[in-house]
């Protein structure tokens, strides 16, 4: 840092996140409260001049990947962001603290904490966002009226959620200590916490899951945070940051990252909500559905859903899909196996999404973490600047690489069953 560059030339906060959907649910947040924020797929070049942007949000592919690799990865997206002169990291996985067993958050957590935390210091966990009607009490978390386990995350073809105490599953996952941090305490304000927070440090804790049932609970929460090097968490408690922090630019309403022109939907998910969104919109406008079993024995079905749009693109949005059923994955993934089943639908859908860019579609919206994750890849999209929400968590995102282009990554569970409907017309 120079004689003339202060910390008020630098972006606060650095999110490093483990999948490109949950980044711009993040991000979303962020712009709502009145942040601007850039959005980077992969790690950013530590060249790049991102001074004028409050938050830098970088979007990895660290979920599912051994954990090794998903450590490697945060780690040097992290030591990148306090390159770039960020203050404070956040360490941002889903709401539903998808993970298996073994990891990836713990792990990732630990290599972060080690080198960004001071030795004693606690690191809070809160996965809770209200705001998608994620909820943690008692350590345990809700998925709207459902415990985690009963909800349809239980299906999740990659993470299934067996279990619903976050303490317990972090613990799994980490040799450090796991404590909690109820509702009550959170309800008593900031400097409550934060001698909540010296406690459990004396007591050798290195982590405390922290009960959120309210926005409230967040706002509180992220003044208790506000000095902490490193958070972690869903995407509810930037809202609780940023409101605390404030932004160093004047408010301006978020820019519309949607430009007009043809529309598509790809969609890979196979969360209930996108079957539903999927079935709202077959309602009115035409479908194609990708096959992986198809595919896998000889159709040419990249061929077939190009021509389909080709033929229906010029009329209105349109959707292809490789979204079933849970039992219909079931089958797919034993004929094809677990990872060649995801392989070619990924590897599909990605393809498509390219012609589908090359036919002149200028509104794209994937849905499906892997899915985006493959579809950006392919697309060769590397910044984004990030607009208006049309749900929470769902932003617009306006890309750099083809500034004609805009991009709307959704979690499978996100948005309303009329989404892909009206994803379109938000700002009109």
């Amino acid at each position: 840092m120079t004689k003339t560059q202060t910390k008020a030339n630098f972006p606060w906060l650095g999110v490093i996140a483990d999948d490109y959907t949950g980044a711009s649910d993040v991000a979303g947040t962020l712009v709502d409260a009145g942040m601007r924020v850039v959005q980077t797929f992969g790690i950013p070049d530590p060249s790049r001049q991102l001074h004028d942007v409050d938050c830098i949000v970088v979007s990895l592919k660290t979920r599912s990947v051994p954990a090794p690799e998903a450590v490697e990865e945060s780690l040097a997206a992290a030591r990148t962001l306090k390159s770039l002169g960020v203050q404070q990291l956040y360490f941002k996985y889903c709401s539903t603290f998808d993970s298996t067993p073994e990891g990836n958050i713990g792990p990732v957590a630990d290599a972060l904490r080690k080198e960004f935390v001071p030795a004693g210091q606690l690191t809070v966990v809160a996965p809770g966002t209200p705001a998608l009607r994620r909820t943690v009490y008692n350590g345990v978390l809700f998925a709207g009226t459902h415990l985690l386990q009963e909800s349809s995350m239980r299906h999740h073809p990659l993470t299934p959620m067996s279990d619903s105490n976050v303490p317990r599953l972090l613990q799994a996952q980490t040799k450090t200590l796991v404590g909690h941090i109820g509702y009550s305490a959170i309800e008593a304000g900031a400097a409550a916490v934060q001698s909540l927070f010296q406690n459990l440090s004396a007591e050798a804790t290195g982590y405390a899951v922290v009960d959120t049932l309210t926005d409230r609970h967040l706002a509180v929460l992220g003044a208790a945070v506000l000095d902490h090097p490193l958070v972690t968490g869903g995407s509810g408690l930037v809202g609780g940051l940023a409101a605390s922090h404030g932004s160093r630019f004047q408010r301006e309403p978020a820019h519309d990252a949607r430009p007009t022109g043809p529309a598509a939907v790809v969609a890979g998910s196979c969360s209930e909500m996108t079957r539903m969104q999927i079935d709202a919109f077959r309602q009115s406008r035409p479908c194609f559905l990708v096959d992986p079993v198809a595919i896998a024995e000889g159709r040419d079905v990249v061929a077939e859903a190009l021509l389909f749009a080709r033929e229906n693109l010029a009329d209105g949005p349109i959707l292809i899909h490789s979204t079933a059923s849970p039992q219909e994955v079931s089958r797919a993934q034993k004929k094809l196996g677990r990872a060649q089943a995801a392989e070619i639908t990924e590897d599909s859908l990605s393809t498509i999404a390219e012609g589908l860019v090359g036919l002149g579609c200028r509104q794209l919206i994937v849905a499906g973490g892997e899915t985006s994750g493959a579809v950006v890849r392919r697309l060769g999209i590397t910044t984004a600047h990030v607009g208006r929400e049309v749900s929470p968590g769902v932003p617009w995102l306006k890309t750099e690489t083809d500034p004609g282009l805009s991009i709307l990554l959704k979690s499978g569970n996100l948005g309303k069953p009329g989404l892909f409907l009206d994803a379109w017309d938000h700002n009109r």
